[in-house]
């Protein structure tokens, strides 16, 4: 036997291998970008820090947000400001009492032809955008809310029949107001856990309001200037489900979302005493993303326990139901999380 058919081919350098290449460039990109993007951030919105970064965490590893505050909190701005710093298209849908599905999804229109004839033509909704500002969603009937359902978990439309691909990427960012809630539909458990995270935005300090009337009364903003493209997102979610991660951190993710669930073996006494429904299997897969995108945007290329414990908020908020006892006694879900986030050890 020739020796050419018993030497094994060379195994080629890890620079040839395109997945490394894709990694490689999304990292270093990313670790520049972060900055970059939290500039010209700043140079609409002051402050809330900790929103900004949860918000670019689940762009950047692909999830839907729901956003919610007071009105008057910036939560239009910053999401039409975000979808310029990333050149997406942007749509923002009213959600009213009145609204149907079809207003949303669009419908088909007779039209009439040049030679006199008709003929049916989709009209596209709203939905058919990059970023959708679904504001207020909590304002429009079950039924109209559904029809999101399908957009934010196939990335696709159904409509007469036909099925129809939303561009890549697409995020939807729906707000939803604490305070007023005579009038409103509060979202089913099914269409909550479609959203990576529950954001919380509070009012500014004073420093940081003094800066907002100052700029929106005087002069105005300075132009937002692009630093990534669509393109570019698609790339990072790919990398980001490449970031390697131990399976001790793994099980930590997985044990803290199966702690909120009551009455079941092992379970604290105070979520048996005080929550009605804990999280589901899509709480873990959200901790473990947001945990590994949290740790690209710092430059690292693995994954700690801290950076568990910084997603446990905004993902089990509104996975976690708390019931009447709870309330009660003034015990919010935030109290729960904070209970939780001390209770449970990073090795069983």
């Amino acid at each position: 036997m020739s020796d050419e058919a018993t030497t094994p081919p060379p195994i080629p350098p890890k620079d040839a291998n395109p997945d490394f290449e894709l990694e490689r460039e999304m990292t270093e990109k990313l670790k520049t970008a972060h900055a970059e993007i939290g500039r010209e951030l700043s140079k609409v919105i002051v402050g809330q820090k900790e929103v900004v970064e949860q918000l670019l965490i689940a762009l950047l590893s692909g999830g839907h947000c729901l956003l919610t505050g007071a009105p008057g909190l910036a939560k239009t701005l910053l999401v039409s400001t975000l979808s310029k710093v990333f050149d997406l298209s942007f749509h923002r849908i009213q959600f009213t009492p009145d609204l149907m599905p079809s207003d949303i999804t669009g419908t088909e229109l007779l039209e009439e032809n040049a030679d006199g004839t008709r003929e049916l033509v989709f009209s596209k909704g709203p939905i058919f955008a990059n970023m959708i500002l679904a504001d207020e969603i909590n304002r429009t009937p079950p039924k109209t809310q559904a029809a999101l359902l399908e957009a934010m978990q196939e990335k696709q439309v159904s409509v007469a029949g036909t099925t129809l691909e939303l561009e890549k990427p697409f995020f939807v960012l729906a707000t939803q107001n604490p305070i007023e809630m005579e009038g409103t539909y509060p979202l089913p458990e099914a269409q909550l856990d479609r959203f990576m995270f529950n954001i919380v935005i509070d009012y500014l300090s004073e420093d940081d309001e003094v800066s907002v009337v100052q700029q929106t009364t005087g002069a105005g903003a300075e132009p937002v200037n692009k630093i990534f493209s669509g393109e570019d997102l698609k790339k990072c979610h790919e990398v980001v489900k490449r970031v390697p991660i131990a399976e001790d951190v793994v099980r930590y993710a997985v044990r803290i979302a199966a702690s909120t669930r009551p009455n079941r073996e092992g379970t604290s006494d105070y979520i048996n005493e005080w929550v009605n429904w804990g999280a589901g299997t899509r709480a873990g897969q959200f901790l473990v993303l947001g945990a590994k995108t949290r740790a690209l945007l710092q430059g690292r290329a693995h994954v700690t326990f801290e950076d568990i414990r910084e997603m446990v908020g905004p993902v089990l908020r509104h996975r976690v139901l708390v019931n009447y006892r709870a309330e009660a006694e003034g015990i919010t879900v935030d109290k729960v999380i904070e209970y939780l986030v001390e209770s449970t050890p990073e090795k069983a």
